[in-house]
């Protein structure tokens, strides 16, 4: 089947779609975790991030929700990878689905979700959530 191409009058192409996704942040650190079967949960009230078809900024809510197995996230990494999308255009969806791989490949947890609550742009307000496994 051939792919949907977005339509012209949209002005969005293939390079905005993929805007961020490659881009260099911080590296997401962590540490020895030493109790099984428990819960973290973690919310970042300060995400911004640049659309890429306009380069206004994006400002939201991150939640990252995740069952540690063997490591756990540094908190002042994860604090320098969030700012790290600071001058990154990315589209929210994007950045959350970005966000929870990072995590993933960062900690290895049995189970994690992410979502993000972004504010309000002309009366839509977006919430993204996407989950491993």
């Amino acid at each position: 089947m051939k792919k949907a191409q977005p339509s012209s009058r949209s002005g969005y192409s293939e390079r905005h779609a993929k805007s961020g996704l490659t881009a260099k942040l911080p590296r997401l650190e962590t540490w020895p975790n030493q109790y099984p079967g428990y819960e973290i949960t973690i919310e970042i009230p300060e995400y911004t991030a640049i659309c890429p078809k306009t380069g206004l900024p994006d400002f939201g809510v991150i939640r990252l929700s995740y069952v540690p197995d063997q490591s756990c996230i540094e908190l002042k990494s994860l604090k320098l990878y969030i700012h790290g999308y600071r001058n990154v255009g990315i589209f929210y969806e994007n950045a959350v689905n970005k966000i929870l791989a990072d995590l993933v490949k960062a900690c290895r947890p049995v189970s994690a979700t992410v979502t993000g609550e972004f504010t309000a742009r002309g009366g839509l307000r977006s919430v993204i959530q996407a989950s491993y496994p």
